[in-house]
């Protein structure tokens, strides 16, 4: 059964997590992303769920870990000042092992910054913004679809991996409006979570903590979540591709990025320049197979960003030397247009045929 409707990324969110059976909500709000707690005031309460504001980032992402002790579906949004606050209580739910997801609508930074779209946050997500060895499992929408397709997956995911799962999103896309099918094509996993505090007196002491004074037990947390880590690498890697097969330079791009870049290949491919599009669908685990099997075809790659240069690193350890990495980025909350872009890639061939000039 389907449902189209008109919405915002931010929206589509909320729609998203309804069906991925989300049971608390916890929030503060920020701009570009304040759609989401608004909207989850309404439908957390209207289908029995809890919805709180907190007082604080810092505040939320506790309340986040104490839902999850108890096995419920929990999460939180904000954008990237608020995430920051938050890096703490994330890095304490990934050692205490608990399933959670935590939706970042970026803005442009460092700092306050300002609540244009940004690409910045990258790092912080991806590579783990908070202490310790721990990762994020981390998916990017660049559609509203894809918004509200994700989050069921985010759901199940952090479940399967029993840790925390960003939807790594851009204000463009939690701010723009498309049509949506809300349809219930979701296969929800209920795994059984034995590990929850339930305050049920029929079963062992259940203990959820992410302290361990013991180097030789804080070591066997760290390599149990290494391997959950490496079981993710091998299963959850996922990419889309627009034209790659014959592409002289192939971007590389995510978010609003990667729309952008769409455009660019359509306009150079009418102007017979060879451009083909590789969006990672997740950042971690990040697409680094494919891209180095896309080598062997001889094309270089373009790193398209709204930062001064975060994913592409990712790329260049995928290419490992084997084609050239180029990089386009704009920053501080600037989106770079595709006549700008493709003016850079003309550019680019230029200085390639005639490298006197």
């Amino acid at each position: 059964m389907t449902n189209r409707k008109l919405m915002k990324g931010n929206e589509a969110i909320c729609y998203g997590a309804i069906a991925g059976r989300c049971d608390a909500f916890f929030g503060y709000p920020i701009t570009p992303q304040n759609e989401i707690p608004e909207l989850m005031s309404t439908l957390m309460p209207d289908n029995g769920h809890v919805c709180l504001q907190a007082e604080s980032e810092v505040s939320a992402i506790n309340m986040v870990y104490g839902a999850a002790s108890t096995g419920k579906r929990a999460m939180t949004s904000s954008s990237s000042p608020g995430i920051s606050l938050k890096q703490e209580g994330i890095s304490y739910i990934a050692a205490a092992e608990l399933p959670c997801v935590i939706v970042n609508v970026q803005r442009g930074g460092p700092g306050l910054g300002n609540t244009q779209a940004g690409q910045a946050d990258y790092f912080q997500t991806v590579k783990g913004g908070g202490h310790g060895d721990y990762k994020v499992i981390t998916l990017a929408p660049w559609s509203v679809q894809e918004c509200y397709d994700f989050m069921p997956l985010a759901f199940d995911l952090a479940d399967e991996y029993r840790g925390p799962v960003a939807i790594l999103m851009d204000a463009i896309i939690g701010q723009m409006l498309e049509a949506v099918e809300l349809h219930d094509n979701f296969e929800i996993v209920d795994r059984p979570k034995p590990w929850a505090v339930t305050g049920m007196r029929e079963r062992d002491h259940n203990v959820v903590n992410s302290l361990w004074i013991d180097v030789n037990v804080m070591e066997e947390v760290n390599l149990r979540l290494q391997a959950r880590y490496r079981e993710a690498e091998k299963n959850e890697v996922r990419y889309a591709e627009y034209k790659v097969e014959d592409a002289d330079m192939v971007f590389v791009a995510y978010g609003c990025s990667a729309r952008v870049c769409r455009t660019v290949v359509d306009l150079a491919r009418e102007e017979g320049i060879k451009l083909g599009l590789f969006r990672p669908v997740s950042l971690y685990p990040f697409p680094s197979n494919r891209i180095a099997q896309i080598t062997k075809s001889g094309c270089s790659f373009m790193a398209v960003e709204m930062s001064c240069g975060q994913m592409v690193e990712d790329v260049r350890l995928a290419v490992n030397g084997a084609s050239e990495v180029l990089f386009y980025g704009r920053t501080g909350g600037v989106v770079p247009t595709p006549t700008e872009i493709l003016d850079y890639v003309k550019q680019v061939y230029d200085i390639a045929a005639n490298p006197t000039s």
